[in-house]
């Protein structure tokens, strides 16, 4: 153990007595001259401890040592607002807390980034809080200190940790939520690129998260901040619609109320709590996307929330409300006789009340604990976090993730974010298994998307289905309480054409994987026969059995060079891949070479030129890395700039590889065996490749306003290529130009440089998914 870890008990101790300033609950830096706020909740923890000569309860112990040390290990450290970093955990154990978290939570929440950002380590944390604490920190821990070739791969290496992490202690997730809340919070000090990269990430992975963790507190908070960044006008504008009816609205209201209050009183009920409660943007502007509807049509802006303290008071209160407005037909939901896999439980209905209809939703006290805070509210995660030990089959999805990765499929990165995306959002058909449990899937699923959300194994030898207790086709699709029973039988294997009709990615990579398995020789022998010929047979073997060979097998995430032959010879790797890899990790092996010219591996490397060392760098002459010797082109439909993800997917044909946004709609039926990674080349000069941008802009129709924007582009020195003007009388003319761009940094300055002028009214980039 180093000198700072073996001293770490010492190194945590701080004189709080002589930094507290209990007058304005703040805390002053030992070394620079700043303050911050501290919640208080935790300054009194503070004052309590050292009032009690540090002898308080272990628990409140355990909170104040983590925010000295965390105090200590971040002194000096700043966020890109300019604050002192040490806000940030703060603010993380606020969160924490307000959910109702344990003090191990806390703590771990207080001490989240100091083993990323600090110098102290896992060990010092285990020494000083426990084995509890450690594994919360690691879990929520970025992986540092490792190449990744891109941001995907990064991304899911990353999440596949955390997913682990999970498997052992599901609280690990409240902490990895609670600090991307505030990081979302406080995103607007990042560059554009870094906000639209972390919004995308919390909309697609962490709010679907929240929700199947029934952690609504911090999924509605998550949605209408992604929301914000995403599609800022878009974000303004129903802010704006609902502020200005917001008087009107609440009026309504609270006629509603009283009303209700009333008849609930009536028909008996005494222990009952009812509000309204408004509805988060991001859950308005999905409707009206969904339902293709303006503003004023959406009638559930605001809802009627009545809470009661028991079951069958819910079904009461329930009748008072039918009773009192006419309810719409096909609008009532009961989630407490069937409640959502995530645990949640209310009723729910929507009737026409005095001025236009309205929601109302019925539950318990508990009921709506758990509906706010999900696994947060269960005493049992409160003292051990294993979801095995309580309500497992809740997390079947996260077992399931947690299984794949394990089987081998650590390279697949696009797949498995794709995975991760399935399974976490929201279901829209519910199916009910032989034993009565109710599992969620994505509409349009069939009975092997079914048997593979099961298991594995299930849809591996899935030969026949049941619904309702008759024998159907496994491409049919599954309706809402359908009554699902998989036949299975030992000789059954999947089949390719099943690819034709299921909808979830997990079944797809599944299929796929099973045939890469099963026809595993064949694939290795392809992959053989690829790379002898390209390197020639001269110290082919020794080349396969160097520990070049082993760690190029490392680097692409495969535990043997045979795995790294089958990758190659089915298609998840590409020659060049391998090829580039090798070279780099020969040339890192050169010195041993050159003191050992008789061996086998520099005989091969000598004589072959494929593999040389010296050979120029092409790499850079390339702006895409990843795809070094193939005949590429940028995809028309997204025209991709550096500075956004890009995929590389192979063209039939004798089209090469065309590179697409990661994003593009036209990505998603593209096979995952025809794409590869890829990435922008971070070597080559940016200033060095123009690349074309389709360009949309709406503007006040008036003599020279063209002539205006290109002399503001000639200005910037930006390249126009094409322009061309539509008008119609009366309305805005469309002027559609054609420009040659660097960077999308560029492109974000240059629209809001035309944006600014006074003649725009609207600017697009056109070919955007």
């Amino acid at each position: 153990m180093s000198e700072a870890a073996a001293n770490s008990k010492e190194k945590n101790e701080i004189e709080v007595s002589k930094t507290i300033l209990p007058e304005n609950k703040k805390y002053e830096s030992e070394s620079l001259n700043y303050q911050i706020n501290i919640p208080d909740w935790l300054l009194k923890d503070i004052h309590n401890f050292e009032k009690s000569n540090k002898e308080n309860d272990e628990n409140q112990n355990l909170i104040v040592k983590a925010f000295k040390l965390a105090y200590k290990a971040h002194d000096g450290q700043f966020r890109a607002s300019g604050e002192p970093y040490i806000i940030h955990p703060v603010a993380v154990a606020n969160l924490l807390k307000e959910i109702g978290a344990s003090s191990s939570v806390i703590a771990a929440g207080l001490l989240h980034d100091v083993v990323e950002d600090t110098g102290i380590d896992l060990s010092e944390i285990e020494t000083n809080f426990g084995l509890e604490v450690k594994i919360l920190v690691e879990g929520v821990t970025k992986l540092g200190g490792i190449h990744f070739n891109n941001r995907t791969e990064a991304q899911a290496e990353n999440l596949r940790k955390m997913f682990l992490a999970m498997a052992s202690d599901i609280r690990v997730v409240l902490v990895k939520l609670a600090d991307r809340l505030h990081n979302m919070r406080t995103i607007e000090w990042l560059n554009d690129e870094k906000k639209l990269r972390i919004a995308r990430e919390t909309r697609e992975i962490y709010a679907p998260l929240a929700n199947r963790l029934g952690i609504n507190r911090f999924k509605w908070e998550l949605e209408d901040l992604a929301f914000k960044f995403l599609e800022p006008k878009e974000y303004l504008d129903l802010k704006d619609q609902i502020a200005v009816k917001r008087s009107d609205r609440e009026k309504r209201l609270k006629v509603t109320l009283n009303l209700m209050k009333e008849n609930l009183i009536s028909a008996g009920l005494k222990n009952f709590e009812i509000t309204g409660r408004p509805k988060h943007l991001y859950g308005i502007w999905s409707k009206m996307e969904r339902q293709q509807k303006h503003f004023h049509e959406i009638y559930d802006v605001a809802a009627l929330r009545i809470i009661v303290d028991n079951s069958d008071s819910c079904y009461r209160a329930l009748a008072v409300v039918h009773d009192t407005f006419k309810p719409i037909p096909g609008r009532f939901k009961d989630y407490i006789g069937l409640p959502k896999p995530n645990g949640y439980q209310s009723l729910h209905t929507s009737v026409i009340g005095r001025h236009r209809p309205i929601e109302v939703q019925i539950r318990t006290t508990s009921m709506h604990q758990i509906a706010e805070y999900g696994i947060a509210a269960h005493w049992q995660y409160k003292e051990g976090g294993s979801p095995a030990k309580s309500n497992a089959e809740r997390f079947n999805w996260l077992r399931q993730l947690v299984e794949w990765q394990q089987e081998g499929n650590e390279r697949d990165h696009n797949d498995y974010l794709a995975s991760i995306k399935e399974d976490l959002f929201d279901e829209e058909v519910f199916v009910i298994t032989p034993k009565g449990d109710v599992v969620g899937l994505r509409k349009g699923s069939t009975a092997i998307d079914f048997a593979y959300r099961i298991h594995s194994e299930v849809g591996n030898h899935c030969n026949g289905i049941r619904i309702n207790e008759k024998l159907s086709p496994l491409s049919t699709a599954l309706q809402n309480g359908d009554f699902i029973e998989i036949l299975t039988s030992n000789n059954s294997t999947p089949s390719l054409d099943w690819l034709n009709f299921v909808v979830t990615p997990t079944a797809k990579n599944r299929i796929r994987q099973w045939y890469k398995k099963s026809h595993r020789d064949e694939t290795i022998k392809r992959g053989r026969d690829l790379l002898e010929k390209e390197v020639g047979k001269n110290g082919f073997e020794a080349l396969l059995s160097s520990e070049a060979m082993k760690k190029v097998a490392n680097r692409c995430n495969l535990k043997t060079t045979e795995d790294l032959l089958a990758s190659l010879g089915f298609g998840g790797l590409t020659l060049h891949q391998v090829l580039n890899r090798l070279r780099e990790e020969i040339k890192l092996q050169t010195e041993d070479v050159k003191n050992d010219s008789d061996s086998e591996i520099a005989k091969s490397l000598k004589s072959n030129n494929n593999l040389s060392t010296n050979q120029p760098n092409t790499a850079a002459k390339s702006p895409i890395s990843g795809i070094e010797g193939l005949d590429y082109r940028i995809g028309k439909c997204c025209s991709p700039l550096p500075g956004e993800d890009i995929i590389g997917t192979v063209s039939l044909g004798n089209h090469g590889i065309t590179i697409h946004r990661e994003d593009c709609e036209n990505v998603i039926p593209i096979p995952i065996e025809r794409r590869l990674p890829v990435g922008w080349n971070q070597d080559n000069k940016t200033g060095d490749n123009k690349f074309p941008i389709q360009l949309r802009i709406e503007v006040i129709d008036r003599v020279g306003v063209l002539k205006d924007i290109l002399m503001r582009l000639s200005d910037k020195g930006i390249n126009v290529s094409d322009a061309n003007v539509k008008t119609a009388y009366g309305k805005p003319a469309i002027i559609n130009l054609c420009v040659g761009l660097e960077s999308y940094n560029q492109l974000h300055k240059t629209i809001e440089q035309i944006k600014s002028m006074a003649d725009v009214l609207d600017i697009a980039r056109v070919g955007q998914s």
